[in-house]
């Protein structure tokens, strides 16, 4: 249809006002009849003049208007074009496509082609793609982030209406107008990011750095060197840090404060923190390396929180058994380090402390709820009986929270079942101890620190008591709030820890010997037959058991195979794949076994005994999870391998859980894991 052009608003009023005004003079031509006709006759043939003057000079310059109107539109408009085209701010005109129909100098410059280009906007932002851009039924405005031959923009886009325009237009009337056009504006942000960067880079990093085994170390100097070997490693330690232009001052013996920028702690991340190995080769003839930990705070609110987030980092450090540093923002936690065993403490102060206070805690409260972790093995069922025994000799009603009783405890749990010197209700199950809980329970949890593994979690929701006993390496998620926390890396298990409590909590405290069995198959377990992690607390605390009636024939028996899961076993070791020449993988293929996890356990220790070997993986496809379990001895941090991939554990010893994913995809996803982190140099 052919648009038609009309005027329209202020500028129709005036050019029709002199008709308005011959209407006027009608009506009071009108009244003149009834007053003088010869004065209404020669005003009548006044307005019969004025009518043929006024409409002939109307449709005469009718036409003269409108080519000036249309001609000053035009120049106007040139004008408008004109400063859109000089305006330094870069713009472009887009068609309902997305493509490019008309652009600015300053666009130009920035895309780098003349004048007249007419392609895509993808073609030049290929993140911009058409259902990015506004369109008719969506928004009429969109805001991304741009990155463009090294130039970061903002890109803001507007739908503009071809309709609305014509009707928002002052001088003429279009009829017929359909369809929308898409402004497109750039911001150059690149400054501005700059500045914020380096805003950023400048804001305070507060960090402590701990001697982890200082007391040790010392003890392994003459009396005369020991001066010697902490100024050196004062001197170590502040050279590093004043490297980095930062400042360290020291708050004790084996405690330094740090203060440095935030952009220093990005330069200690790319060097993975070596002042951990530096530090080792401070020896002037002490028998014992010594180790640190350090603890990084950044990205606070204030300096405050800056300075509280690196104490949790150092707690975090230490609980994961030192030698290592972590670095702990609002938003994330992360982990360099950690690649050698920590040292035994000779010294039973702590346990003593920790069994003191968990006989307040309980004498304190009615009833007491011990668990352990989901799928419980020997060393968090052992645990659990001996925190069961110090509850009963403390006088107070005790539980132990145990949903499923797998084929790897059921010997154990047997010994207490229709046994007349134990309660019916010695082992309850989740839903028991939820009735159960109250104000005046406490719950012990045991051999586990990380709450979404645990027997129950709703149980650390409704005990108000909460005591964590374990000798797992703390990750991100841990158990908060806990009224007494006693985690020790260097345990070689749970049931060490709780023999080295039961001693202290009660004078000449007695136990059982299905107890003292229970407690010794936990350590003998973890600990695979007294060869991994085994110190000297570790044979005091089996003495212990020993004298206490734990029998090791009647032990042994207790964890005898059956022929099938010895040749699943075997199974997995014989098919398995040496990975990079040092790491051992494989596939425990026991679904016809009620507990296929252990025997991908076992294997994976089996699997140690091939020389040359650093570390063993055997995966195991359980209930429609994958499970791995990972062993080493004392050259690569499986903890960390295990870590990465979702799970945790020890230096030595550790596992993790993966959903949604087959067998050979998990298998494909730890190898690529091992790659990472052996080109990071990690392991």
């Amino acid at each position: 249809m052919k648009k038609r052009i009309k005027l329209k608003g202020r500028i129709k009023t005036y050019i029709q006002f002199c008709l308005y005004l011959g209407l006027l003079l009608v009506i009071v031509d009108v009244a003149m009849f009834i007053m003088d006709t010869r004065a209404a006759i020669l005003l009548t043939g006044y307005i019969v003049f004025y009518f043929a003057i006024t409409l002939s000079l109307y449709f005469h310059n009718k036409p003269v208007i409108m080519n000036e109107l249309i001609s000053f539109a035009t120049e106007y408009g040139q004008i408008q074009k004109k400063l859109l085209r000089d305006m330094d701010l870069p713009y472009a005109l887009l068609d309902d496509s997305g493509k490019v129909i008309w652009t600015n100098i300053a666009f130009e410059n920035v895309i780098h082609q003349p004048k007249g280009y007419k392609k895509s906007i993808t073609s030049l932002f290929p993140t911009m793609t058409r259902d990015r851009l506004p369109d008719e039924n969506g928004a009429d405005e969109a805001q991304y982030a741009l990155e463009y031959e090294g130039s970061e923009y903002t890109a803001k886009f507007k739908k503009i209406s071809l309709k609305e325009m014509a009707e928002h237009s002052d001088m003429i009337e279009a009829e017929g107008y359909e369809g929308y056009l898409i402004a497109v504006y750039l911001y150059d942000v690149t400054a501005l990011h700059i500045a914020l960067q380096e805003v950023d880079d400048q804001s305070l990093a507060v960090g402590m750095i701990y001697l982890d085994n200082y007391d040790e170390a010392l003890d392994g100097v003459e009396e005369v060197r020991r001066s010697l070997l902490i100024a050196l490693i004062d001197r170590k330690v502040n050279k590093y840090i004043s490297g980095f232009d930062g400042i360290c001052k020291k708050l004790e013996k084996d405690k330094y404060l740090v203060i440095m920028r935030k952009r220093a702690v990005a330069q200690l991340q790319e060097s993975r923190f070596d002042l951990l190995e530096d530090v080792k080769t401070v020896n002037i003839g002490n028998e014992m390396a010594v180790t640190i930990s350090i603890g990084m705070g950044l990205d606070g609110l204030t300096y405050a929180q800056n300075y509280e987030f690196s104490r949790n980092a150092i707690d975090l450090a230490l609980g994961r058994g030192g030698d290592q540093a972590v670095i702990k923002t609002p938003d994330s936690i992360t982990y360099y380090g950690g690649k050698s065993q920590q040292v035994e403490k000779n010294t039973r102060v702590k346990a003593r402390v920790k069994a003191h206070a968990l006989r307040e805690i309980i004498s304190g409260k009615d009833q007491v709820l011990v668990m352990g972790h989901r799928m419980p093995d020997a060393d968090s069922f052992g645990a659990a009986v001996g925190i069961y025994r110090i509850a009963l000799t403390l006088g107070r009603k005790a539980h132990i929270v145990l949903n499923e009783v797998i084929p790897a405890i059921q010997p154990m749990v047997e010994m207490y079942q229709g046994n007349h010197d134990y309660e019916e209700d010695m082992i309850i199950g989740n839903q028991q101890a939820v009735e159960a809980a109250g104000s005046n329970t406490v719950l012990v949890v045991v051999d586990v620190n990380k709450p979404s593994i645990t027997e129950c979690p709703d149980l650390l929701r409704l005990c108000k008591s909460v005591v964590v006993l374990d000798h797992h390496r703390q990750g991100t998620e841990t158990i908060e709030n806990a009224t007494l926390s006693y985690v020790e890396p260097y345990a070689s298990s749970a049931c060490e820890m709780v023999s080295e409590i039961l001693q202290y909590t009660y004078d000449n405290i007695k136990i059982r010997p299905e107890e003292a069995d229970c407690m010794y198959s936990g350590i003998m377990i973890d600990t695979n037959n007294f060869m991994i992690k085994t110190g000297v607390r570790t044979f005091e605390a089996a003495a212990f058991l020993r004298r206490s009636g734990a029998d090791v024939t009647r032990v042994r028996k207790l964890f005898r195979e059956d022929a099938e899961g010895y040749k699943a076993k075997a199974d997995a070791v014989s098919q398995a794949e040496i990975y990079r020449q040092f790491f051992a993988i494989s596939i425990c293929t026991a679904d016809d076994l009620p507990s296929p996890t252990i025997i991908g356990a076992q294997a994976a220790n089996e699997l140690l005994n091939i020389r040359g070997v650093k570390a063993s993986f055997v995966l195991t496809d359980y209930q429609g999870k994958i499970y791995i379990s990972a062993r080493s001895i004392d050259e690569v941090n499986v903890q960390i391998i295990m870590e990465r991939m979702g799970g945790g554990g020890h230096l030595n010893t550790a596992a993790c859980q993966m959903e949604g994913v087959g067998i050979i995809e998990a298998m494909g996803a730890l190898k690529r894991t091992v790659d990472s982190m052996l080109e990071s140099g990690e392991i």
